[in-house]
């Protein structure tokens, strides 16, 4: 059985469980906290990251190619386009929102979430300021103008749309939104990639697992 190494409220685990749970492929989550300095773990992933997975001899780090090697192993139910220009579009898409965008968004929730509920300490609330109306908008505006107003981005929905929405639902659990009268195509994006069932039950038991249900 593939094992996924991770925790529920990871954006990089959740696209991952979701390809997963779409495909009908069994796995089992293996409970791991990113760069916690397990040697144990750091012999399957010298970076630390999560998540990680282990598919028989088969070891590979980072949710981008996990997701590839997955969609490619496990071919019904595509969740990557077949077209050439459609399947580059989709990896960038991929990659942005998987490094800027996630980066900007996990900024938001450790200092809103991480930090008063886990250290007890008191949000930054300059640094999110910063960038909720500054660093954010300019992705945010790029990201209006590609996905589309009803929908999801290549039609039938997509690691794209995954990787798009992700990184937004752990700056929602720290109370961030993206305002739908400026970006109302994302807004909605977000909103109906929530809706996707196998989404839905992953960010449920998301929600338990932080304490938010």
């Amino acid at each position: 059985m593939i094992k996924i190494y991770g925790v529920y409220g990871s954006p990089f685990v959740r696209k991952v469980l979701v390809l997963l749970e779409i495909k009908q492929v069994p796995y089992e989550l293996v409970a791991q906290m990113p760069f916690a300095r397990d040697e144990n773990y750091q012999k399957l992933n010298p970076l630390g990251k999560v998540p990680t997975m282990v598919d028989g001899d088969l070891t590979l780090g980072d949710s981008k190619v996990i997701c590839r090697y997955l969609d490619a192993a496990y071919p019904d139910s595509p969740l990557y386009p077949k077209e050439v220009k459609e399947r580059a579009l989709a990896d960038w898409y991929e990659d942005l929102c998987t490094g800027a965008v996630a980066e900007l968004a996990a900024g938001i929730f450790f200092q809103r979430f991480m930090r008063p509920f886990a250290f007890k300490q008191e949000p930054d609330e300059e640094l999110v300021a910063k960038i909720i109306d500054k660093k954010l908008p300019p992705l945010l505006d790029y990201l209006e103008s590609k996905v589309p107003a009803e929908g999801f981005v290549f039609g039938d929905f997509s690691m794209a749309d995954m990787s798009i929405a992700s990184p937004f639902y752990n700056a929602g659990y720290a109370g961030y939104e993206v305002d739908a009268s400026r970006w109302p195509n994302l807004a909605g994006l977000i909103n109906r990639v929530k809706e996707v069932p196998q989404v839905s039950a992953i960010l449920a038991k998301e929600a338990k697992t932080l304490g938010l249900s």
